[in-house]
């Protein structure tokens, strides 16, 4: 597996990844409406050329294509920098390690340009990892929608069973 930047050329591959594991984390997913296909996905042009000059933001790549993602940025918390990773996205058929292999990508970056604290929804995809590095998790993780999209977001609502 490879590990790289991405740039345009890479668009509609990383835009067909997306759309591939979105329907494969939800097989409901082609029925939502419009709205919430399009606040589901992470590959929007304006979101692809944010990420593209992140310096955080990474693919893996095999001989048959893209078989990942992660998206991720600066923050600066007032007092320090952080990365942030905001989403990692896999092929339904990634091969195992591919969203470790991400996770390390951006851990380089971060430790390259000075920066020591990643922050990051601790995920399935991620949680091997994230027990491996150490991570501690000071509470939950939450996304609050503002708006009608809060009755069509996913994920449990906090204080409900999951």
């Amino acid at each position: 597996m490879r590990y790289r930047t991405f740039g345009e050329p890479d668009y509609a591959a990383l835009q067909a990844l997306d759309a591939a594991a979105l329907r494969h984390a939800d097989p409901a997913f082609e029925t939502l409406p419009e709205r919430e296909r399009d606040g589901r996905a992470h590959t929007s042009l304006a979101a692809l050329k944010f990420y593209e000059r992140s310096e955080h933001s990474f693919v893996a790549e095999d001989d048959s294509g893209l078989r990942g993602f992660v998206f991720a940025q600066h923050v600066w918390q007032g007092d320090r920098p952080i990365v942030l990773i905001r989403t990692v996205s896999l092929a339904p058929d990634a091969p195992d390690g591919t969203a470790g292999g991400l996770f390390q990508a951006v851990v380089k970056s971060a430790y390259d340009s000075a920066v020591y604290e990643l922050h990051f929804p601790v995920t399935p995809a991620l949680h091997a990892k994230a027990r491996e590095e150490g991570t501690v998790s000071p509470g939950p993780y939450g996304i609050c929608h503002l708006g009608s999209r809060t009755e069509t977001a996913p994920g449990p609502r906090v204080g409900s069973p999951a």
